[in-house]
């Protein structure tokens, strides 16, 4: 058995370096096969069904439920604090996305509180105009409407 040169090891270094990167470029056109397991997910009375909300990397995260009733006028710590004592949380930004997409007519065409603080300034939250479909933030203190949601992960 002979030793190989250093030459030798880097020509077969480079040769797999090119497999690697050709084989990363197929795996970029392939196709994804994507398995929803079925979920039971028991609806109490009130409670509608809003959908599947899918993570960051754009898979199945879990799926949501919004819970019925509403608080009015509630700055945004008592409306934390109403939807935790109902047995549930207020929603992400993204969740309210896809409440305005699901169930728009199950709110007023109003502005809601989200669960979310403004990552530019810890004195305001996140928000959700369920007339228009806008998002902003504003003052934590300020009086507004908030829905609840559980989440389910199959």
């Amino acid at each position: 058995m002979t030793t190989p040169t250093l030459s030798e090891i880097k020509a077969t270094q480079e040769k797999l370096a090119n497999m690697i990167a050709s084989f990363e470029e197929q795996a970029k056109t392939q196709a994804t096969h994507l398995v929803l397991r079925e979920a039971y997910i028991e609806l109490q009375p009130g409670e509608r069904y809003a959908g599947l909300v899918l993570g960051d990397d754009g898979m199945p995260a879990h799926h949501l439920v919004l819970l019925p009733g509403q608080a009015n006028e509630s700055n945004w710590a008592d409306a934390k604090a109403w939807a935790a004592a109902i047995g549930g949380e207020l929603p992400t930004r993204r969740e309210q996305a896809l409440l305005f997409a699901n169930l728009k007519g199950a709110f007023e065409a109003s502005w809601y509180w989200s669960a979310e603080d403004h990552e530019g300034d810890g004195s305001c939250a996140w928000l959700q105009n369920f007339s228009y479909g806008s998002q902003t933030g504003t003052h934590k203190s300020y009086e507004g409407r908030a829905r609840a949601v559980r989440r389910f992960t199959a």
